[in-house]
């Protein structure tokens, strides 16, 4: 029984030397890092929420919102490579600050860790092929019911419903577009039928509804390309 109950322990008991050795609190609205800056430590959230901003143009965009168990600053581990986004703290939390010799240890040392590693990688390219597929698209409601549909896949299971939970922040920075303008079309599909806010989570009752919503604004948005050539 005592044998038991060390091993049981030990992961945890591991998790807190890693947070004892490693641990760094913030608090919200805190600055982790900026862009540009010279940067030697990855990051492993471990509570809290974390969102990654990039000035283009002179205009800050919200690259993504980062949960606990992601992985973030990690190109800084390249040889003189500089931060490319800049850190800022959703909420109040704590994350591991890792140098490239602990990271890659903790890596070695742990299967588990370094698979959760290499999916979030997969997912962020897959992110990025998604957002890269909406900002392509011209219309705004357009944007935000891809994002949904896309969504859906990762939460229906084949199902012909779908619920998640995503914030306006999160979404806006999925769709490419600020917030309120969000807000506003999440607002008329509501009013629309198409989706539902439960709970702090959005539910989406009749996907085939919304895949046909998706369709004729595609067609409205070609109808209008068309007349905007005849010009």
């Amino acid at each position: 029984t005592d044998a038991t109950a060390s091993e049981e322990s030990a992961p945890s008991s591991g998790a807190d030397r890693l947070r004892s050795r490693f641990g760094r609190s913030f608090e919200a609205g805190e600055v982790l890092y900026r862009e540009g800056d010279e940067g030697a430590q990855a990051f492993l959230l471990e509570d809290g929420r974390v969102r990654l901003i990039k000035r283009v143009r002179g205009v800050e965009r919200s690259l993504m919102v980062l949960k606990a168990g992601d992985l973030f600053g990690e190109s800084a581990l390249l040889p003189g490579a500089l931060r490319s986004s800049t850190a800022i703290a959703l909420t109040s939390g704590v994350c591991l600050a890792l140098d490239h010799i602990t990271l890659q240890s903790l890596l070695e040392r742990n299967p588990a860790v370094a698979a959760r590693l290499v999916r979030q990688l997969v997912r962020r390219l897959r992110d990025a092929e998604d957002q890269i597929e909406i900002m392509m698209l011209s219309d705004t409601q357009s944007k935000v019911v891809s994002s949904l549909l896309k969504l859906a896949q990762e939460h229906a299971h084949g199902g012909a419903a779908a619920s998640f939970s995503v914030s306006p922040m999160e979404l806006s920075t999925r769709v490419g577009l600020d917030v309120e303008t969000v807000k506003r079309v999440v607002r008329e599909l509501r009013e629309g039928n198409y989706v539902r806010v439960v709970d702090e989570r959005l539910e989406i009752p009749d996907l085939d509804a919304l895949r046909r919503l998706f369709s004729l604004l595609g067609v409205k948005d070609e109808i209008r390309g068309e007349s905007d050539d005849l010009r």
